[in-house]
């Protein structure tokens, strides 16, 4: 299982497997991902896997399993494990995203995690606000900090604006939104990416007005302005996803 933070680490580099069952998974995971072994397709059998990736029996069979709890392939006898449709794929589970974000995600996707996302941090920054304690509004002011401090190094940028996002999460007391913040990790490697990709420039200019605000309406309690900073700060990351730098403010 792939850790909190994990996939923004990959922004400088794809990381190494800790092991070859690891390794094996990994390969086979952003095959699927990227289409190198196409939905409805049957894998190779085990033998050819087996040399493929040089490891044993055992090894390839348990990689398999995971794989298949993971929803992206399923096992069958006589047939072979055939790869299974984007609707039965866990799209919450960590690496799974990984896999997606390393293959290149297509619009749509894109499109239905922003979706997906703003609502649930909306509501995640609204129960912050509600729920908070002073240790949670003193760690948000260190990531808001940080936010700054990174603004030229995308990695470590990345990482503070996750982190500041997970503690909103956690503070919200909600259980099922902080089990989400694999959507936040992906959605804001997403946009750092589109951001680097454009030469942005300074990471923090963009946004940091509406996180210092995001972090006045949490500390005062203010539920509306929680909200309606967090949506700002969304609807910036949709731009970059969908269609690169926003659109400049009117006069």
């Amino acid at each position: 299982m792939s850790e909190p933070g994990s996939l923004i680490r990959a922004l400088a580099g794809r990381p190494t497997a800790r092991n070859f069952h690891s390794y094996v998974i990994a390969e086979v995971g952003i095959g699927i991902a990227s289409g190198r072994f196409p939905v409805g397709s049957i894998l190779p059998n085990d033998a050819e896997m087996m040399d493929s990736y040089g490891v044993s029996r055992t090894v390839l069979r348990e990689a398999l399993k995971t794989l298949e709890a993971k929803g992206l392939v399923e096992a069958r006898a006589k047939v072979g494990t055939r790869v299974l449709p984007k609707s039965r794929w866990n799209l919450f589970d960590r690496q799974v995203l990984a896999w997606i974000f390393e293959a290149g995600p297509e619009p749509a996707f894109l499109r239905s995690l922003a979706d997906v996302r703003e609502p649930l941090e909306i509501q995640a920054a609204e129960a912050a606000a509600r729920h908070r304690t002073a240790e949670h509004v003193r760690i948000l002011h260190y990531w808001l900090n940080q936010l700054i401090s990174t603004a030229q190094m995308p990695e470590l940028h990345a990482m503070a604006e996750f982190e500041l996002h997970r503690t909103l999460a956690e503070a919200s007391q909600n259980p099922l939104l902080r089990a989400a913040t694999g959507l936040t990790e992906f959605g804001v490697a997403c946009a750092l990416s589109a951001r680097r990709e454009a030469q942005a420039g300074n990471l923090a200019t963009e946004k940091h007005p509406h996180y210092q605000g995001l972090l006045a309406a949490v500390e005062a309690a203010d539920q509306p302005a929680a909200r309606a900073a967090m949506a700002a700060v969304l609807q910036a990351d949709r731009h970059w996803m969908m269609q690169g730098p926003p659109d400049p403010r009117p006069d």
